[in-house]
């Protein structure tokens, strides 16, 4: 069982950095002349891109949660659980770390830029949110999955209630991590929605993977609900209104895209684990074990962490498609270069974090 679902995940991985590499290199440094819904090729690249997010979230919250499971059945969940923590916090940490200009603080000026919030710092939080949750669920593994669902739904609709959030007197540091109107580019919700689902997939390959058909009608669930939601999950949420009057129902189905995208990681979860076998021990597997090094990596010459020069203050917002198309190429060739021969995996990342923490201790 965790063989399979190791190379399924790596894949998975590998899929969601590299989307994220182009798409990041795409949106920052495209002239938003070309950037109209008259051209079908942005309107396919849009809507991919749009799926990276949620496989992000959701494949974070199943991997960890898988582990948190696995140790507590092997009677070493108060490691893990420590573990999960300092990898949360470590993930905080690196969010901000990757937003800091060396150069202006040096100067006395500290930009409100470096309390933005982005996927890091979100995903960090996710995963501090299901130690806790898993602490209080730990022996009670069927309760521990529907709260996990009914938390995913419960976020997804009600969407409508958070979705121009404006909280006032509030300090920005907590005030950033629920509303966008500071520049965030990620709020805990609804993105921790993904995160739940995915720690709810993850108690579902804990209990039952090992069973001799599980794979086949795992494949077979993850096309039907992904079809069902991406395609009338919306349907649904107007008839629910329409039953029960709720006004909420008829706002959520309104703008329905987090369902939509559920559906899209489900239908990629399904592609990925079909092909599983031929994924094994490939150069998508090696990419799906490096993404936390090439996430990093990418910011660092994209947005120019630390220095405030990376490839953004040089050509922002500057390329022709063709230009942005054969840039995002090499770009992602050299990112994924810098992180084989720098960065052997994300635990390289990790033990550098830890080397650091201990220097501390002594």
């Amino acid at each position: 069982m965790q063989t399979n679902r190791l190379y399924f995940i790596d894949a998975v991985r590998a899929f969601a950095i590299l989307m994220m590499l182009q798409g990041h290199f795409i949106d920052t440094l495209l002239d938003p002349l070309y950037r109209n819904p008259i051209y079908p090729a942005y309107n396919v690249w849009s809507y991919f891109r749009g799926i990276t997010a949620p496989t992000f979230f959701t494949i974070s919250g199943l991997v960890f949660s898988y582990l948190l499971l696995r140790a507590n059945a092997k009677g070493e969940v108060k490691k893990r659980i420590k573990k999960g923590i300092f990898r949360g916090l470590l993930l905080l940490a690196i969010g901000y770390s990757l937003r800091v200009n060396l150069v202006s603080w040096f100067t006395g000026y500290f930009s409100p830029y470096f309390l933005v919030i982005d996927v890091l710092q979100c995903i960090g939080l996710s995963l501090i949110l299901l130690v806790i949750l898993f602490s209080i669920f730990k022996n009670h593994s069927y309760l521990f999955s529907v709260v996990l669902f009914c938390i995913g739904c419960s976020i997804f609709l009600t969407e409508p209630l958070y979705r121009k959030l404006v909280i006032d007197n509030v300090p920005l540091f907590f005030a950033n991590y629920m509303t966008k109107v500071n520049g965030s580019v990620f709020t805990i919700l609804p993105w921790f929605g993904y995160s739940a689902f995915g720690a709810f997939f993850a108690t579902v390959f804990f209990r039952h993977a090992h069973r001799s058909r599980f794979k086949h009608f795992t494949i077979a669930t993850f096309f039907i609900a992904g079809l069902l939601l991406i395609y009338y999950s919306t349907d649904f949420l107007f008839y629910l209104h329409k039953v029960t009057g709720y006004e909420l129902l008829y706002r959520c189905a309104d703008f329905n895209y987090l369902f939509i995208r559920m559906g899209n990681v489900l239908l990629l979860f399904g592609l990925f684990y079909t092909f599983e076998r031929y994924l094994k021990q490939s150069i998508i597997s090696r990419i799906g074990e490096k993404t936390l090094s090439m996430y990093v990596i990418h910011f660092i010459i994209l947005y120019g962490s630390f220095t405030g020069y990376g490839l953004k203050k040089f050509f922002n917002q500057s390329l022709n498609p063709w230009e942005a198309i054969f840039g995002a190429a090499t770009f992602v060739i050299v990112v994924c270069l810098i992180s084989f021969y720098y960065a052997r995996t994300n635990h390289f990342v990790y033990t550098l974090a830890r080397k650091f923490i201990n220097l501390f201790k002594r």
